[in-house]
C-alpha cells in the first residue's frame, strides 16, 4: 500500500509538471501572438507615417516646382533690366572713357 501511495504521489507530481508545462507553453504562445500583433500594428503605423511624409514631400515639391516658372520669369525680367541699365550707363560714359584712354596712351612720361 505504501508503494501505491508513493506511486500515486509520483503520478500526481508528473501530472502537475505536465499541467505546469502546458500553462507555460500557453503563456509563451500568447506572448508570441501579442508580440506579432504589436509588430504588425507598428509596421502599419510606420507605413501610414511614411506615406504621410511622402505625400507632404511630394506636395512641397509640386508647390516649389510650380513656382519655378514664375521664378524663372522674374529672374529673366531682372536680368533684362540690369542689362539695359548697364548698356545705358556704358553709352553715357563711353565718350569720357575713350577720352581718358587716349589721354593716357598719348601722353609720354620720362
Amino acid at each position: 500500500m505504501a508503494s501505491n501511495r508513493g506511486q500515486g504521489g509520483i503520478q500526481q507530481l508528473l501530472a502537475a509538471e505536465q499541467e505546469a508545462q502546458r500553462i507555460v507553453n500557453a503563456a509563451k504562445n500568447e506572448k508570441l501572438a501579442r508580440l506579432k500583433q504589436a509588430k504588425e500594428e507598428a509596421d502599419k503605423e510606420i507605413a501610414e507615417y511614411r506615406a504621410q511624409l511622402e505625400y507632404e514631400f511630394q506636395k512641397k515639391v509640386s508647390e516649389s516646382s510650380g513656382d519655378s516658372g514664375a521664378n524663372v520669369k522674374r529672374l529673366e525680367q531682372e536680368t533684362e533690366a540690369k542689362i539695359h541699365h548697364l548698356q545705358t550707363e556704358a553709352a553715357r560714359i563711353s565718350d569720357d572713357v575713350v577720352a581718358m584712354l587716349l589721354k593716357y596712351v598719348t601722353s609720354v612720361k620720362n
